[in-house]
């Protein structure tokens, strides 16, 4: 089993991702896709004259703040543009592609969180009126339902709170959460960068490897988004994982490439 998470920042190849994975899938590959959306999100809230928001916890890792009437774009976004086109590109690859958000079938699960702190001027101010979460519970059942009934699942964020709230999750940690449950051999994280570099943005400072162990001493390297990547990739790991890869979702056979070992392997 492989999941793959591919994230939503500018640059990344969606074709090229989908031509890769309906050759994985159709050479038998038993796999699940994973996607994000914040770029093509900030673009479209931006145009609603709904800028987003970013917070900076007192730990140091940045999420965006996700009120109401942020959620309605996020998922307009998420599930419906992003989603759809991922699903078109596949089924037009014939794969038979099942997108669907964490929402739906309570899939990503987890606790609602209605505040947040954040970190302004020096200062930790409280921000009420949040829907961020955290997975905490995938259901593996509707997830193998599909798998064994020859779909494959697209899936994106929000999450459902234990109330059939929408939240937004990581998606990253999500697809980690979702390779702990599925146990999975490998997760692959992809994004607009070669992998976890010593010196961003110089990407000849690759970090070709990083023992499963020794996960979290590698924060120190990781810059705004990469942060949640790293910290999914020690849960995944240490939830028995058999290994993560953070590879490069701009070229071409990016899936099969990071399976070779390009990128940073954390194992």
């Amino acid at each position: 089993m492989i999941v793959v998470k591919v994230g939503g920042s500018l640059g990344i190849d969606y074709d090229a991702i989908a031509e890769n994975v309906a050759e994985l899938w159709q050479n038998g590959k038993k796999l699940i896709l994973v996607h994000g959306g914040s770029a093509e999100t900030n673009r479209i809230a931006e145009k609603l004259g709904k800028p987003p928001k970013f917070v900076t916890s007192p730990s140091g890792y940045t999420s965006r703040f996700t009120d109401k009437e942020t959620m309605e774009i996020f998922e307009m976004v998420y599930c419906g543009k992003m989603n759809k086109g991922i699903v078109e590109r596949l089924q037009k690859l014939n794969v038979n592609a099942v997108g669907l958000s964490g929402l739906d079938g309570r899939i990503f699960e987890g606790k609602h969180k209605d505040k947040v702190r954040s970190v302004e001027n020096g200062k930790i101010k409280i921000l009420r009126g949040d829907h961020t979460g955290k997975v905490e519970k995938i259901n593996t059942h509707l997830i193998n339902l599909l798998l064994d009934n020859g779909y494959l699942p697209v899936l994106t964020p929000p999450a459902a709170s234990y109330k059939g709230v929408a939240i937004n999750v990581d998606g990253d940690r999500a697809a980690a959460a979702l390779a702990i449950a599925l146990k999975a051999d490998s997760l692959l994280l992809l994004s607009n960068v070669p992998g976890l570099l010593r010196t961003f943005p110089d990407e000849s400072s690759l970090i070709k490897s990083i023992p499963a162990k020794e996960v979290e001493s590698y924060l120190e390297f990781a810059k705004d988004r990469m942060k949640k990547k790293v910290l999914g990739a020690a849960e995944a790991v240490a939830g028995g994982v058999g290994r993560v890869i953070f590879a490069d979702a701009r070229s071409k056979n990016p899936l099969t490439k990071a399976l070779a070992g390009e990128g940073t392997v954390v194992a």
